[in-house]
């Protein structure tokens, strides 16, 4: 486990375990979590031996949103000015892979954190939303944007206008979440995922994710050049030697970090 005030973090093999950790909030996201969030991501970017991050909430909830205590009193100046929010948005430049383990409630704050991760993997009782409109604002930390480009404009539109939830169910049949399984499942489910992932070359994950994200990013033209050029790239590595050396021999590959 480790020293931070709000959340929980092991690791497991080559796979950093998060955990936010208010329960009494229902883990609201409030800056300490985040910045606490921000350096363990940061770190395992440095560290060789991680090769994903699973985020995680509770049964309950994964997070129920961002703390409104904490921004009440705010006024235009604050939110605009010092843009809090700037700090969140590095979680969603982490190079390594991330995949949210989403329980419960993922609203708000805690559906865009959810979305600044690779893939979502959800339990039956998880519940999305953005439902900034019932407190008379929108979604400040992404929101409108990352749902968009994963469900639509429609869909998106009927949950940032309406403020209503959506069942894990209809957030797979819209393309939020990767895989839904029983609560029960969840945990095992995730780090299957997680420790095939990071099971991988990392040069080859990171680069994978970075061609992925491209796409959300530009046009289908740019997009195809730069993957090609990362895939071009990753033949100059340790790692594309050996992979293919290693099919052709019928073996298991012995990645750089593995020597």
């Amino acid at each position: 486990m480790s020293d931070f005030e709000n959340i929980l973090v092991s690791q497991e093999g080559r796979v950093k375990v998060v955990q936010l950790n208010r329960p009494k909030a229902l883990n609201a996201l409030n800056m300490p979590l985040m910045l606490e969030v921000l350096s363990v991501c940061q770190a395992a970017d440095r560290d060789e031996t991680v090769g994903c991050i699973v985020l995680k909430g509770s049964e309950k909830a994964f997070a129920a949103g961002a703390d409104i205590t904490e921004m009440a009193d705010k006024d235009f100046e604050h939110m605009y000015g010092v843009n809090p929010f700037g700090e969140w948005d590095k979680i969603g430049q982490t190079r390594t892979p991330m995949v949210a383990s989403v329980s419960g409630f993922a609203l708000g704050g805690g559906c865009e954190l959810a979305m600044m991760c690779d893939m979502i993997i959800a339990s039956t009782t998880a519940k999305f939303g953005q439902p900034e409109i019932t407190l008379g604002i929108i979604p400040g930390a992404g929101g409108t944007q990352r749902l968009t480009k994963a469900v639509g404009k429609a869909k998106a539109m009927d949950l940032c206008l309406t403020g209503r939830f959506m069942g894990a169910e209809e957030a797979e049949r819209s393309g939020l979440v990767a895989r839904v399984v029983e609560p029960d499942a969840l945990e095992a489910e995730v780090m299957k995922a997680a420790n095939t992932i990071a099971g991988q070359s990392k040069v080859a994950t990171v680069a994978g994710k970075d061609a992925v994200n491209r796409a959300f990013e530009t046009g289908l033209t740019e997009g195809i050049g730069a993957e090609r050029r990362v895939f071009a790239g990753l033949f100059s590595t340790h790692d594309q030697k050996e992979g293919m050396a290693a099919f052709m021999e019928k073996r298991t590959p012995v990645w750089k970090r593995d020597r």
